[in-house]
């Protein structure tokens, strides 16, 4: 069973939980990194979480949430070998597992609603990458990671 590391802050956990269990509902294993408290807290902690899950091979793909989804992607791709996306609607979503191998999917709770959060996670739980002529610039990619 593939697992999902899901990841939020303060402002996204009503969000968290359904997509938790659309997730789980999908046939998923979710680790939640999240947070569940509604104190404000910090979205890098969460971030680097799911990112350390993924590349670490504790999950096979990620999911983190915040107010706008760019602050926690950041966080994630911080993590040497996390390729965070941030989606706003399903077709981005689709590509960037398609074209740019993402292993992570953000999204921001501020932004859009939960069933277009829904949308977005199953094209991109459902897309895989295509590789072939995307590869080149997947591995461009890591290079760069890997000179800075």
């Amino acid at each position: 069973m593939m697992k999902i590391a899901m990841g939020n802050d303060h402002t996204a956990i009503e969000m968290k939980n359904e997509i938790k269990a659309f997730v789980e509902e999908m046939g998923y294993e979710v680790i939640d990194f999240g947070t569940n408290a509604t104190e404000s807290c910090d979205y890098p902690r969460y971030g680097e979480e799911v990112g350390r899950a993924v590349v670490e091979g504790k999950a096979d793909l990620g999911i983190a949430i915040c107010g706008t989804g760019v602050g926690i992607s950041l966080a994630c791709n911080k993590v040497r070998g996390v390729r965070a996306c941030v989606c706003s609607e399903p077709y981005t979503a689709k590509l960037s597992r398609m074209h740019n191998d993402s292993n992570v999917l953000c999204f921001g709770a501020r932004v859009i609603g939960v069933e277009m959060a829904k949308m977005i996670t199953e094209e991109w739980l459902k897309a895989s990458y295509e590789g072939g002529r995307h590869q080149r610039r997947v591995d461009m990619l890591a290079e760069i990671e890997n000179r800075c």
